[in-house]
């Protein structure tokens, strides 16, 4: 079996080929080839920076915050133009991941975030995108709405809030309604976990179960 180590690819060239919004590079790099050779591949690769998402979790109700937005590739491929996602977007210059998702959920959602925790640190595409994003679970509750949400007009975000219950949510799943990675992973993540139940989320929530 060949072995493979880090340290054996080397890095030949980088040339950017475009950096409008997001940059795309093509990078040149040598690796072990087999029976001991060497090879010199090209690859292109899409760099859209590290991002942040979160699903708010009312433990009480058994609700959850989603956000229907505009996603341009996805109606190029002939899918919807409008996808049902967690609230998520790009961490800027200097911020931590959990900054970046409270900044967006009063942003996108209009809601104040409790109980911020991290579960996921991932690459969705590494074979084409450098994007790493960091996915929490956090708590709302009706009085932490601090906004109408919605995004940034200036950023030509049109962002529909979608307060849901956890069954309708996955129902989404289920049906092909939701087909965006992130998403369906972390509905997943509150199904395995148990959260999602409503006796058990207001056992948590410390009330008694109707």
């Amino acid at each position: 079996m060949d072995q493979q180590n880090d340290d054996d690819i080397r890095i030949e060239t980088r040339v950017t080929l475009s950096d409008d919004f997001y940059r795309l590079e093509k990078v040149s790099f040598r690796q072990p080839g087999r029976n001991g050779s060497t090879e010199i591949l090209d690859r292109e690769v899409f760099h859209n920076g590290p991002g942040a998402g979160v699903l708010p979790v009312d433990r009480e109700r058994g609700l959850v915050l989603l956000v229907r937005q505009l996603r341009i590739a996805a109606k190029l491929n002939g899918d919807a133009a409008y996808l049902v996602e967690i609230c998520a977007g790009m961490i800027d210059d200097g911020d931590a991941p959990a900054e970046t998702i409270v900044k967006e959920a009063e942003q996108e959602l209009g809601y104040r975030l409790h109980a911020i925790r991290q579960v996921f640190e991932l690459y969705m595409s590494p074979g084409a995108s450098a994007e790493k994003l960091h996915l929490f679970i956090a708590d709302y509750r009706p009085e932490d709405r601090v906004g109408s949400g919605g995004g940034l007009p200036e950023e030509g975000e049109r962002i529909r809030v979608l307060e849901l219950s956890f069954d309708a949510a996955w129902q989404m799943v289920e049906s092909g309604r939701i087909i965006d990675a992130k998403t369906i992973l972390m509905l997943q993540h509150l199904r395995l976990q148990g959260v999602a139940q409503p006796d058990r989320m207001l056992s948590e929530a410390g009330s008694a179960p109707s």
